[in-house]
């Protein structure tokens, strides 16, 4: 069996790890790996610290490019792997424009579609844009829905979309797992994250916020 796993972004590439690593675990399975070329800085150390190596690089991104180019580009290129490949599923994560565009791609060529983390919900099309609408369109045809939590489930129950549902946690629960052990295991990478990050001294208190959502960032 064939498997071929899109990721565009950073959130993919983390969330997509733990799930790539584990297929390369079966050994009737072929993992495929495609990144489309966005946030490739970002992508790449995190494909590096997984040790994961990309079968296909789509090379999407252009300058002064608009949403529509990228979606035309994740289908046509995704369409291309998946003519090459030929894979019994392809796997996408979250809300991304790469998930949704290769989600359709794999759609039009009659593959089936896993969507990791499916299932969440501001029911608000225009809050995110366009992360809304690219989550309902990748759930409304995927053939195996992969929500994190009971409230994910609950969405795609009322809305009575045709895929098997598989309640699944958070992958990135599993990353982080992943590099905690990674840091267990290899001492002197461990050295270097303590020398890196003084401000985890035993016993300071830590207040850790996340805020990278635009529209948590006002004007």
């Amino acid at each position: 069996m064939k498997i071929l796993t899109v990721i565009g972004t950073r959130p993919e590439a983390i969330k997509l790890a733990p799930v790539i690593r584990a297929l390369a675990a079966w050994s009737d399975i072929e993992s495929i790996v495609c990144v489309t070329g966005q946030h490739r800085d970002l992508v790449e150390p995190v494909l590096s610290l997984f040790g994961i190596v990309a079968d296909h690089d789509l090379g999407l991104m252009r300058p002064n490019q608009n949403l529509n180019d990228l979606v035309a580009g994740v289908v046509a290129g995704v369409d291309a792997v998946i003519d090459q490949v030929r894979p019994s599923w392809v796997i996408v994560q979250g809300d991304t424009t790469s998930a949704m565009g290769s989600a359709l791609a794999a759609f039009g060529r009659k593959v089936p579609v896993a969507h990791v983390e499916a299932g969440l919900r501001t029911h608000n099309l225009k809050s995110p844009w366009p992360e809304e609408m690219n989550r309902r369109v990748v759930d409304a045809f995927s053939d195996l829905l992969f929500p994190p939590t009971l409230q994910a489930r609950e969405n795609l129950l009322l809305e009575a979309v045709p895929g098997r549902i598989v309640v699944t946690g958070n992958t990135v629960i599993d990353a982080l797992q992943a590099c905690a052990q990674k840091l267990n295991d290899d001492d002197d990478l461990r050295q270097r994250v303590d020398a890196g990050l003084p401000q985890f001294e035993p016993g300071r208190r830590l207040l850790l916020v996340t805020g990278h959502r635009r529209e948590n960032m006002g004007e």
